[in-house]
């Protein structure tokens, strides 16, 4: 497949490098379209792929076009491609927050997915979620299924509703997590860790629990069951957390995460 980039931000590269790593398409079959010289350049070296910085040329030709703006930038992007799109082109838009709705009127195009991914992309293990119009055929949702997948892993959704969910959920998610883990780290060094000490060991902690998580089978409320032993040490810090309300925080926290997204699509 001959694949268009529209932006070389940290998303965008992650997308091509799991692209170009797994065999889906060949660096000579991608094209990457940049306002920066410099951010070309080193796209340039280090994927050997084709570079612009023309929107419309780089879309020439392309099974695929993905839209890997930020939403401030979005109108211009539109600006450029209407008119240049051919009709069975995919257009595949990680852009936060623009609706499938507004791509397809403003670029005059109706083959569009839109895509809710998140940064572990980065590192191969992230999670996407996306949803497609109907006139996206089931080839190029094969494709896109073959994309996401090479980043992590997806879930389809028919609603575009749901996308809003997924931001407040797995988009904003690893922020969360790097949050608790910034604060634990930091609770060891209050009872006498070093730093450093702290920092391998919260890092290696959640590593594991991560991967217990996935690997055993098992929910997270049954492990959590498994290694809090009657007057513990587990269960008293868990005490601690339910006293300050800690699941309601959590609640409160990811439903004020949905309705901002609610708030900013357009």
């Amino acid at each position: 497949m001959k694949i268009a980039f529209i932006g070389g931000g940290n998303m965008g590269e992650a997308i091509l490098a799991a692209v170009l790593q797994k065999g889906l398409a060949k660096s000579s079959d991608i094209c990457i379209s940049d306002i920066s010289p410099e951010r070309r350049e080193y796209l340039k070296e280090e994927y050997k792929v084709d570079v612009t910085g023309s929107n419309r040329d780089a879309v020439i030709g392309s099974d695929i076009v993905v839209l890997a703006v930020k939403p401030q930038n979005i109108m211009g992007i539109y600006n450029e491609l209407n008119g240049s799109l051919e009709p069975e082109q995919l257009v595949l838009s990680i852009v936060a927050g623009v609706k499938i709705t507004s791509i397809c009127r403003e670029l005059g195009h109706h083959r569009v997915v839109r895509v809710m991914p998140n940064t572990p992309a980065q590192v191969g293990l992230g999670m996407s979620g996306w949803t497609a119009t109907g006139e996206v055929i089931e080839e190029q949702r094969e494709w896109t299924r073959a994309i996401l997948g090479a980043m992590g892993r997806e879930i389809y959704f028919d609603d575009e509703k749901y996308l809003d969910m997924v931001t407040a959920v797995s988009a904003s998610g690893p922020a969360y997590f790097f949050l608790f883990a910034e604060y634990l780290a930091e609770a060891a060094v209050d009872i006498g860790l070093s730093l450093g000490e702290a920092e391998e060991l919260v890092a290696q902690t959640m590593l594991g629990a991560a991967n217990l998580l996935e690997k055993s089978g098992e929910t997270p409320a049954e492990l959590r069951r498994k290694v809090t032993s009657k007057g513990g040490t587990t269960e008293r810090a868990l005490q601690v957390f339910q006293e300050g309300k800690l699941a309601d925080l959590v609640r409160e926290a990811v439903r004020a995460a949905h309705q901002r997204a609610k708030e900013l699509g357009n």
